[in-house]
């Protein structure tokens, strides 16, 4: 039985293609109210399923965060506890654009979260992850003092982009960021 309306169109095709998330995509953007469907749809069975939806929130919540940010409480919560590289690494793209709606207790879990999932086995999960990490250690010295030695041993990843981008990382927490009015 289908969790929503939409895991059947999100279901089938090549895995690594998107299939009919744009349309997805657009209903929703259409219909606010269809939000909770889609969401619902991480519940799937289908990993692929799961991985369109991942692709399907992160361009709502490009268009529209406020409504994706109604969402935070599952997303922080049941959604957080899939073990699936996609979900992870849409979750900490989405912390980022939902920043500036989030409550602090909201961005405590989420930073939470991806302190967990930092070294997790999958360098798109490593890379967004420690990129969203640097947005919000830009913010708090005490997340910069955890961050700099955990990208100092992503400088060791065996995968090329995790290792650059770690190094990167670095070399931007290392400059403070201006102030305003600099």
């Amino acid at each position: 039985m289908p969790v929503s309306r939409f895991e059947s169109p999100l279901t089938g095709g090549h895995p690594n293609s998107l299939g009919n998330t744009q349309s997805v995509v657009d209903e929703v953007l259409a219909d606010r109210a269809l939000l909770a469907e889609l969401v619902a749809c991480y519940r799937s069975d289908d990993a692929v399923v799961r991985l369109r939806v991942s692709s399907a929130v992160k361009r709502v919540a490009q268009r529209h965060p406020e409504w994706v940010a109604a969402h935070l409480d599952d997303l922080l919560g049941w959604v957080a506890q899939i073990d699936q590289a996609s979900t992870k690494w849409t979750l900490s793209i989405l912390f980022v654009l939902l920043d500036d709606y989030m409550t602090p207790s909201q961005r405590d879990a989420a930073i939470a979260l991806m302190q967990a999932n930092l070294h997790y086995d999958d360098w798109i999960v490593q890379n967004t992850t420690a990129d969203s990490l640097a947005h919000f250690a830009r913010q708090r010295p005490e997340l910069a003092a955890w961050l700099v030695p955990e990208l100092r041993v992503l400088t060791s990843s065996r995968h090329k982009s995790v290792r650059g981008r770690a190094a990167k990382l670095l070399a931007s927490l290392a400059t403070p960021s201006p102030q305003p009015g600099e």
